[in-house]
């Protein structure tokens, strides 16, 4: 393109004036490329790179910080993103966990048509899906504990009564026919 600008009568300026014109074609093109609508570049600062970003970061952070991080993501504007958010906070392992409300949030984004939603669909399927296996999980352990402390109970009460068994036996005397005279024969 640049050897056909150059060569190309057309453009009937002198030698030294076409490079000009032909630099700063240059430059035009390449700051039209260098730049990117602004909604775009909003859109990609508040999607999943970013939400994964935040995960990450949240994993980096004490407790006291992650306290601090649930009540400004109450006091910011609510939009999809600070959903996701306060979806991830919630369903964090190091702070106290309300899956229900999680998934709930999840739920909104992903009813959502909103474009900045749309975004973020993907992520929050993932997180939803997650959170579900989660709560199933913690049910089944909770049913388990449960069943072990049952069984616990009831080897408890059989070894009670094995002892009680034992402490009888222990007091009862020997009939009189049946004992044997230490080493002779009848």
């Amino acid at each position: 393109m640049w050897k056909f600008l150059m060569s190309c009568n057309v453009i009937r300026l002198p030698a030294d004036r076409r490079w000009l014109v032909g630099g700063v074609l240059l430059a035009i093109l390449l700051t039209g490329c260098a730049t990117t609508p602004s909604g775009k570049s909003r859109a990609s600062e508040l999607g999943p790179e970013a939400a994964l970003s935040y995960n990450q970061g949240l994993s980096r952070m004490t407790a006291a910080e992650l306290g601090r991080e649930r009540m400004v993501l109450v006091a910011v504007p609510q939009t999809p993103y600070t959903h996701l958010r306060m979806a991830m906070l919630l369903g964090h392992p190091r702070v106290q966990q309300d899956l229900g409300k999680a998934t709930s949030l999840l739920d909104g984004i992903l009813k959502s048509t909103d474009p900045a939603a749309l975004a973020l669909h993907p992520l929050a399927r993932l997180l939803a899906d997650n959170y579900a296996e989660r709560v199933k999980l913690d049910g089944q352990l909770e049913k388990q504990g449960g069943q072990l402390k049952e069984s616990q109970r009831k080897a408890a009460e059989l070894q009670e009564k094995l002892d009680g068994l034992a402490d009888i036996e222990r007091t009862l005397t020997p009939r009189p026919g049946s004992a044997r005279p230490p080493g002779g024969k009848r």
